[in-house]
């Protein structure tokens, strides 16, 4: 499988020009008193990582530009409320039993596709197996791999049956790419139950939109058209908004945003610890296939510098820890790793590594991962540590470069679950295993976790889950970076979803035109 590379685009006028001389006035988004929605408008978005492959099939989605275009017309059984709550979509209720290995799912009546059919427990069945077929490469489709049987128990019932239990698992069906659409329907087709009916889709350009007057969910979709636009540049898409020609967009650089903020008619969201930057090294090569490799080089990074520089203080310290801090998991009490060079020149002597050590970046692995590689590598060289950045091209950076070359650059948003992430990218058998770090001891607790009832015992997993991965993995992982939106002050509803970007990617949806 691969992962989206950025594509870059050529940028438009420059942020500076666009900011000077306009007076001070800061503004982050936020609605201080209920204001009743407005119907109409024609709401233009700017989007990131949109490439000229993307498709509608969910199980090709991956990057935002997708996410966001296919929340407008799909919906989940599930969601994610603003307070990070797990709350019916599709599926308006749901049990387990048997330890958590059978769920019943309760399917919303009433619900119409786009096209006018009626949602039914098989349309359910229909698009969750399509991420379960043999030749499936979709991303999620690890998180479907315990499912034994899935069924329509009855027209508007699923029951869907684990070989081991799984107390989260309704949140995993949560995840963007569990889009339902209509029984033996091509996704392509673009035909959910969503907000908003496809009229156009040019991959890579633009997609454009309609209001769905049939939408089962009244607060949702109050503009008539949202028109999608690839903006792959962050200066592009910043001055698009300066200029009036788009209403929201995503990923604001964070070293603009002071300047951003003195511009009256834009409004700023920011979602903290959205996302962990990583630097994965391969623990199947030197010197990555020690421990003490492993620490030199999580001593020698300077954290602080790193958010303080390139983020420009947008983020927080993660201490080599992938579980997000909005996680009720999230271990507090265990130690910040500091800044040591002196540690790092202990623990790196005796590796015995001679080199060359070569990091590979791109801006393709996450935003300023070039200048945060520099970074790391003034802090490196002060404990001793030869450690080389190599500059690699952006295009087909997942796919030459990621999961291949020893030491590089990597990113990865919140996922439902502290589990949907370590199964997806830290146990031994996770498809995108990114360092290659294979610990049998921790796939047991990451397998315990899952299906523990006892929610005093599985915390306690969880404690322990982390503590391993802080001390033995081999990812390093420096910091969570805030994700930074932003939107005309023409808009409200425009509301953060913890550890999501876009409004849990249903911006479209939820805003309307003051």
């Amino acid at each position: 499988m691969n992962r989206r590379d950025f594509i870059k685009t050529t940028g438009a006028l420059s942020v500076a020009a666009v900011c000077s001389g306009l007076p001070l006035h800061s503004l982050w988004a936020a609605e201080t008193a209920p204001v009743t929605p407005k119907k109409g408008g024609h709401l233009i978005v700017g989007m990131d990582n949109a490439s000229s492959t993307d498709r509608l099939d969910p199980a090709f989605w991956f990057e935002s530009y997708m996410y966001f275009v296919g929340s407008q017309l799909f919906n989940c059984l599930a969601e994610v409320d603003e307070q990070g709550k797990i709350t019916p979509s599709l599926a308006e209720s749901w049990e387990s039993s048997d330890g958590s290995k059978t769920w019943v799912l309760n399917i919303r009546q009433g619900v119409q596709f786009h096209d006018g059919r009626t949602l039914t427990a098989k349309d359910v069945v229909y698009s969750l197996n399509h991420h379960r077929d043999e030749k499936s490469s979709s991303s999620v489709k690890g998180y479907l791999e315990p499912v034994v049987s899935l069924e329509a128990t009855s027209p508007n019932q699923v029951t869907i049956k684990l070989k081991e239990p799984n107390v989260e698992f309704i949140a995993l069906l949560s995840d963007v790419h569990f889009a339902i659409t209509a029984e033996n329907e091509s996704f392509d087709k673009g035909i959910g139950t969503g907000a908003f009916i496809l009229e156009s889709f040019k991959p890579g350009v633009r997609t454009l939109v309609k209001r769905n007057p049939n939408h089962w969910n009244p607060a949702r979709g109050h503009v008539d058209s949202v028109e999608t636009l690839a903006m792959n540049d962050s200066t592009a898409r910043v001055a698009a908004l300066a200029s009036g020609s788009a209403h929201i967009i995503n990923r604001v650089n964070p070293r603009i945003v002071e300047r951003l903020k003195n511009i009256p008619t834009i409004q700023l969201l920011r979602s903290r610890d959205s996302q962990i930057f990583t630097f994965p090294g391969l623990a199947t090569a030197a010197p990555f296939n020690t421990l003490d490799g492993r620490l030199a080089l999580k001593y020698a990074i300077d954290r602080q510098q790193i958010i303080k520089t390139v983020l420009g203080g947008y983020g927080t310290v993660a201490n080599d820890n992938p579980i997000f801090p909005s996680s009720p998991y999230f271990a507090k009490d265990i130690p910040q790793r500091p800044y040591d060079p002196e540690k790092a020149k202990y623990h790196w002597q005796k590796t015995g590594f001679s080199g060359p050590l070569v990091l590979s970046v791109a801006e393709a692995g996450f935003p300023g991962a070039v200048d945060a590689g520099q970074l790391y590598q003034n802090s490196a060289e002060r404990a001793g540590i030869p450690l080389k950045v190599e500059r690699v091209p952006d295009d087909a950076f997942w796919d030459n470069v990621w999961m291949k070359k020893p030491f590089v650059s990597s990113n990865w948003s919140l996922r439902p679950t502290a589990d949907a992430l370590l199964s997806l990218v830290f146990t031994s058998n996770a498809p995108w295993n990114e360092s290659q770090w294979k610990e049998p001891a921790f796939d047991q607790l990451v397998t315990a976790a899952r299906g523990e009832q006892d929610e005093q015992k599985r915390r306690q997993i969880y404690h322990d889950i982390q503590v391993m991965l802080v001390e033995k993995g081999s990812e390093i992982i420096p910091l969570y970076a805030d994700a930074l939106d932003a939107a005309s002050r023409k808009i409200h509803g425009f509301v953060a979803i913890p550890g999501f970007t876009m409004s849990g990617n249903r911006a479209a949806e939820k805003v309307w035109f003051a």
